[in-house]
């Protein structure tokens, strides 16, 4: 099955390679094709990632100016290959288990009629990078959370969805999630470790303030498309905290 992972960086050097290298150790379990986005990194971002370029030409590299986040999203949907078959995100701050896409494209493979698996995130704040598992003496709640990279597309339903909306500074994520599940598509809700997301001082969503005010706009927006075509569906009892694990 081919998967194609889209990985915005911006100033990632710490952690990209721990990203990639996650992503890579999964090669057995699909045929992946990793797009990554630098959005104008002035760190060693970029040569860390054609330095892993050498040993894996599954990776591939785009550059542009910096334009945040949103917009990088939307350069690695374009750089979408026809063939194609499936679609996830990676941030390359974060790192995805081993055995994830094994476990949730064999969903895919049992129900041709799948559109979309959706399994649980950990929010870690100790990380092994060697191991690319989370360290001992670390704690973090799993949950079914706002994450991207916690769901495999189907590749028309990501065509289906269009571009990730430009107009938001943060929160396109949960708005392409309300997007898609408002159309009620076919999905799955596995109990699937999908990512490890790491707590650090430079995540975005560090900008409380920041992310209050686009999660409202979000949701506002999400208001004012149901009231607009009454076929959509309010998301509700989708997120949730599952459990918090001591590793």
């Amino acid at each position: 099955m081919r998967l194609s992972v889209i990985m915005p960086v911006y100033n990632r050097e710490l952690y990209v390679v721990s990203a990639l290298r996650s992503l890579l150790r999964q090669r057995d379990d699909a045929d992946l094709d990793i797009i990554v986005i630098d959005d104008g990194s002035t760190d060693g971002s970029v040569d860390a990632v054609r330095t892993l370029m050498q040993e894996a030409s599954c990776i591939r590299l785009f550059q542009q100016s910096n334009q945040g986040v949103v917009k990088a999203r939307n350069a690695g949907l374009r750089q979408l290959l026809p063939q194609a078959e499936f679609v996830t995100f990676l941030d390359s701050d974060d790192v995805s288990p081993a055995g994830r896409f094994k476990a949730d494209l064999a969903l895919f493979e049992a129900d041709p009629a799948l559109e979309l698996t959706y399994s649980l995130m950990t929010r870690v704040d100790l990380m092994d990078d060697e191991a690319l598992y989370p360290a001992p003496g670390g704690s973090g709640p799993t949950m079914r959370g706002v994450s991207l990279s916690a769901a495999i597309f189907r590749r028309e339903l990501v065509d289906r969805t269009g571009a990730f909306d430009e107009d938001l500074r943060q929160g396109e994520d949960t708005d392409y999630l309300l997007r898609i599940f408002e159309t009620s598509p076919r999905h799955a809700l596995p109990d699937t470790i999908a990512v490890y997301y790491r707590r650090h001082p430079g995540n975005l969503t560090n900008q409380t303030g920041v992310a209050m005010r686009e999660l409202l706009h979000v949701i506002q927006k999400s208001m004012q498309r149901r009231k607009a075509d009454p076929s959509l569906r309010p998301v509700e009892g989708l997120f949730e905290i599952k459990r918090t694990v001591d590793w």
